[in-house]
């Protein structure tokens, strides 16, 4: 028997967290035929993988790629660390059911210009993933924000009963097309406002469609415990499974206090299906926000659009060169990009190693000096903090980037190595994999990556992406439940 690609004598980790075997795996057009010792099958080609290590592709559950799938289809800074799906919508900002003149709210400017918020519908967003055909597949939630920009006028007030319905049935159709579910952003300014009432109508959607309730919390910080306790009852309330956005304890007065919080989340856990994911890194990144402007943290400043020239400096520098405060300086500044040195290392690992964390990279692609974690993320957990730290180990590392990912949203057939399954792989050679992305120099391919497969196709060899790409839009096909994420615990 002839197949289209057969991988031989590969270290496999099939991403349900079971130990690693040798196997070679046969792919045959999308899906992986066969997996064992099998010989010496004819093959179109045929990998010589011998002390590489083969895993399911990895899913970036945490983007903010949306329209980078369309515009910058070979996705390089997510191929090159061998992610092979992202989930776009996250932080409550969406390229869809969106349409934009003018100036774009923030934080929605982190995806793009308005120009670039042209997908009036769910089915349109659809159809110009599958239309650009980028070398990744594409898996998408709903931002709240995005839908409050279509129908309020003004963000600093809840939303109106007829302006809920509105949100509602938007959501509604989005869902039905194949939207994963929805996202919030509670903490920035535009969705600040949302009370518990127009959250809760909203996540009822989701969870009666079947979907996922992802949110970045409404306070990170002191007030993260309260946070986390609204999150749980919006999500009980909707009866859909909820995912934390990159929980930390942001803020140096916050530091130490990881073991409460995933506390929390295990309590939380028992009675419904929850977690959280987290990128490897101790800065976060996002739009300059006057509430995180503070001297006890580094601030560097990362683009700004009235002052591009003050770009790529810490805010303190800044502001003593301008004699400002570095309050008055961050106002100058805006609209503006940063990265926010605001976390403990010892609190991001915990919440790394804690069994209801997955890995997702939360990148900004549109920023022009991104954040490390755009281009190093799932490397930077495999290899320092698995191989070299030892912090958790390796299959557990992959399950958080695939098993476990897959289930939580949804993605029917992937993140994980078995006959049936999509062929979503990545090969990877363990001893030469490194992140090479620093905060210094951030656009750089991590090492080590031998191969990436999308599709049953090969998108990435040696460092190159290759043609076609074979990424796709996968719409929602199954029904998630919120029962408690650990039965019987």
């Amino acid at each position: 028997m002839s197949h289209d690609l057969l991988i031989r004598r590969a270290s496999l980790i099939d991403g349900s967290g079971r130990e690693p075997f040798i196997a070679d795996v046969a792919i045959d057009g999308d899906r992986i035929v066969a997996i064992g010792d099998l010989g010496h099958p004819d093959a179109r080609e045929t990998i010589e993988a011998q002390g590489l290590v083969l895993t399911p592709g990895f899913i970036d559950v945490h983007t903010h790629d949306d329209t980078n799938v369309i515009r910058t289809p070979q996705m390089l800074p997510k191929l090159s660390q061998g992610v092979t799906t992202v989930v776009v919508g996250n932080c409550g900002i969406s390229a869809s059911p969106v349409r934009l003149s003018g100036e774009v709210p923030d934080p929605m400017n982190l995806l793009g210009r308005a120009e670039d918020f042209r997908y009036p519908t769910f089915a349109a967003y659809a159809e110009a993933i599958e239309q650009a055909q980028p070398s990744v597949n594409v898996a998408a939630l709903i931002g709240h924000t995005s839908l409050r920009s279509q129908v309020m006028d003004r963000f600093d007030r809840a939303a109106s009963d007829p302006e809920i319905a509105a949100m509602r049935e938007q959501l509604e159709t989005a869902l039905a097309e194949g939207a994963l579910g929805m996202s919030s952003g509670l903490a920035y300014r535009n969705a600040y406002h949302a009370p518990t009432a127009e959250m809760n109508t909203l996540v009822e959607t989701v969870g009666r469609a079947g979907g996922v309730y992802t949110t970045h919390l409404r306070d990170e910080f002191a007030g993260l415990p309260e946070a986390m306790d609204e999150a749980f009852a919006t999500a009980r309330h909707g009866r859909a499974p909820l995912v934390i956005s990159h929980l930390k304890c942001a803020g140096a007065g916050n530091w130490g206090n990881a073991p409460k919080a995933l506390s929390k989340l295990d309590d939380a856990a028992r009675a419904h299906g929850v977690h959280c994911d987290c990128y490897p890194y101790t800065a976060g990144s996002s739009t300059l926000d006057l509430g995180q402007v503070t001297d006890e943290i580094d601030i560097f400043i990362t683009w700004s659009d009235p002052h591009p020239e003050m770009a790529r400096q810490p805010l303190k520098t800044i502001a003593e060169q301008w004699g400002l405060s570095l309050m008055d300086a961050a106002r100058r500044l805006q609209p503006a990009g940063a990265v926010y040195h605001n976390m403990s290392e010892a609190d991001m690992r915990q919440v790394l190693a804690h069994p209801l964390s997955m890995v997702g990279s939360d990148g900004l692609p549109n920023d022009p000096h991104p954040h490390p974690r755009l281009w190093g993320a799932f490397p930077r957990v495999l290899a320092h903090y698995s191989r070299d730290l030892k912090l958790l180990p390796l299959t557990e590392a992959v399950r958080k980037m695939t098993g476990l990912s897959a289930a939580n949203f949804g993605l029917t057939d992937r993140g994980e190595i078995r006959v049936g399954a999509f062929a979503d792989l990545v090969l990877f050679d363990l001893d030469a994999l490194e992140d090479t992305a620093t905060y210094t120099t951030p656009i750089a391919q991590a090492s080590g990556i031998e191969l990436v497969i999308v599709n049953g196709v090969i998108g990435y060899r040696q460092g190159k992406a290759s043609e076609p790409r074979a990424g796709r839009l996968l719409r929602r096909q199954v029904r998630l439940s919120a029962r408690p994420s650990r039965p019987g615990s």
